[in-house]
């Protein structure tokens, strides 16, 4: 009966060691996943003014004569 104490006291012990760590690793979790959200925000903030810049910038091309290439053929030099 008292070694079934032992290994009961022994298992709790074990639970509560394995708690304690879960708990660590929640909290890092956490912390990491909200630095992950704010750098996300931060990336989501950069793309969308270099969308707007890139959308200015466009606006303010002259349109191409829809006759004319976007490439103009260079010239071949015969050897």
């Amino acid at each position: 009966m008292i070694s079934e104490f032992h290994q009961l006291s022994e298992k709790i012990r074990l639970l509560a060691e394995l708690t304690q760590t879960l708990r660590h690793e929640n909290a890092a979790l956490r912390k990491s996943g909200s630095t992950l959200v704010s750098e996300n925000a931060d990336l989501v903030k950069r793309i969308s003014e270099a969308h707007r810049r890139v959308a200015a910038l466009l606006e303010k091309m002259p349109a191409l004569p829809q006759d004319e290439p976007l490439v103009q053929p260079q010239a071949q030099e015969n050897a």
